[in-house]
């Protein structure tokens, strides 16, 4: 589905391209495996093109339900800091891309673990296996290194990357982002961009700007057996704002309401996780080099940047869905795509001309 047939969420404009590559310097990277019964891949998203690990960003992460199997969150929540790209991929392949970024850190610091401290890998996971034979374990070092060399500001969105086997809803999910501006204090903007990875949500709750579209759906599909939430969504998000850990944290837990719009509600095996980072400065590593003085905004005018966060994440769900397209993968199983099914957007949609599976 075409972007310009979605509705914009708030009343906050978007930045040029409605993606979190509208905060100079970030970048975002995929690398997708499509192979009959492989359908997975990683997504890479860097805050700045420098060497991370020498020039660490503050960042800050708010687990909403805490089903999952990610790596690097506890020296994050401890530092308040990013030192690699962050990566998205399938739960089998965390181990996989950790190592990646690892190496990676080592190729450009050889001291890594010696002279110099070790580095934390970052890497958050949804489960692909319903589209995707986890159990391949088929991501390597080289796709994230793939992913990391293709990164730029023009952002595919749907089932690329690490959404290539993602499900949302019971239809396809995926990768999808978007951006809202918001005026600075004393003049000028602020960008805050949202990322997400889509894996969550059963039929009847969907709600899409508004529309409780779920129900309408799911009673035109036939049934699927009832069970307990499944999925999982990585939520992430960038500012060029200029915050501390903390302040970081209270965007990162706004996302959680973007993501109750769209009719989640955080379930059982629901493995929800949103990280908020700011690429207004950098924290060196190294302990002799000087610490930025930056003038951090303050609490008091924080407010147009929750609204932000919220909207730009309930926008970046809504591309996820609509840009997704229908995947076929393991054992023949399939999901179709939400836009084929709302041909005129979240207003309406068609009676299907087959069942789904």
């Amino acid at each position: 589905m075409l972007r310009h047939l979605l509705p914009r969420i708030g009343n906050l404009p978007p930045g040029p391209r409605n993606a979190i590559t509208d905060v100079a310097g970030v970048t975002v990277g995929h690398c997708t495996l499509d192979a009959q019964e492989v359908q997975t891949g990683v997504t890479v998203v860097c805050p700045h093109a420098g060497d991370l690990f020498r020039d660490r960003v503050p960042a800050a992460a708010v687990v909403l339900n805490g089903f999952g199997k990610s790596v690097g969150l506890v020296q994050v929540e401890e530092l308040g800091l990013l030192e690699t790209p962050i990566a998205l991929t399938n739960t089998f392949s965390v181990a996989a891309v950790a190592e990646a970024q690892i190496r990676q850190c080592i190729a450009v610091n050889p001291e890594t673990g010696r002279g110099l401290p070790t580095v934390n890998p970052l890497v958050f996971e949804c489960n692909d296996g319903f589209l995707n034979d986890i159990q391949r374990m088929a991501v390597t070092e080289q796709h994230y290194l793939q992913a990391c060399a293709q990164a730029g500001v023009d952002v595919e969105e749907g089932s690329v990357g690490a959404g290539r086997g993602m499900s949302s809803f019971g239809l396809k999910g995926g990768i999808g982002t978007a951006s809202r501006r918001v005026p600075a204090p004393g003049g000028g903007e602020h960008i805050v961009g949202a990322l997400v990875l889509a894996n969550y949500g059963k039929l009847p709750q969907l709600v899409m700007a508004g529309h409780a579209i779920g129900a309408r759906l799911a009673s035109s599909l036939t049934p699927a057996a009832a069970e307990p939430e499944k999925g999982s969504i990585i939520l992430l998000i960038a500012t060029d704002a200029p915050l501390d850990a903390r302040q970081l944290r209270r965007l990162a837990l706004r996302a959680g309401a973007g993501l109750a719009r769209t009719g989640s509600v955080f379930g059982h095996g629901s493995g929800d996780i949103a990280l908020a980072f700011s690429t207004a400065y950098t924290v060196p590593q190294q302990a002799d080099a000087p610490m930025p003085a930056v003038a951090m905004l303050h609490d008091g005018l924080i407010d147009g940047l929750f609204q932000a966060v919220v909207d730009s994440t309930e926008q970046a769900i809504i591309h996820a869905l609509c840009g997704a397209r229908a995947v076929t993968g393991r054992n023949g199983h399939q999901r179709r795509a939400l836009a084929d099914l709302l041909p005129d957007g979240p207003g309406g949609f068609h009676q299907p001309t087959t069942a789904a599976p």
